[in-house]
């Protein structure tokens, strides 16, 4: 075998290896068994009234009420969790497109005729 088949070979099982890895990993986490990458935290911001003693009264409780039916709404950690499988299902399509590529230039190199001399 040539060595430019070699190299191909080996190229491509290095595309199929970043696939596989990269759906194994995926699995993994969609299932329940990986944890999310932490890319996005969620800390929980306090609400602070710059003017408490013009809105301690009736706007001050109404604006506390609204904030705390917001949060019941749409809890911060579900919105974090989401953010965090988002980059990482971009991540993933990134890494599967690029293995993709490797993979096609090993097939590529394996199937290069080779010119041998007599």
């Amino acid at each position: 075998m040539s060595l430019p088949k070699i190299r191909g070979w080996l190229t491509f099982l290095v595309g199929i290896v970043i696939i596989g890895s990269t759906l194994y990993f995926t699995y993994n986490i969609f299932t329940g068994k990986s944890a999310i990458p932490q890319i996005f935290k969620s800390t929980e911001l306090e609400l602070q009234d710059s003017t408490q003693g013009e809105t301690a009264g009736l706007e001050g409780e109404l604006q506390r009420m609204l904030s705390e039916q917001i949060k019941g709404l749409i809890p911060f950690e579900s919105m974090t969790k989401f953010a965090n499988l988002a980059v990482w299902t971009i991540g993933a399509w990134i890494l599967i497109f690029g293995g993709s590529k490797i993979s096609e230039l090993g097939i590529k190199l394996i199937s290069v005729p080779s010119h041998q001399e007599s």
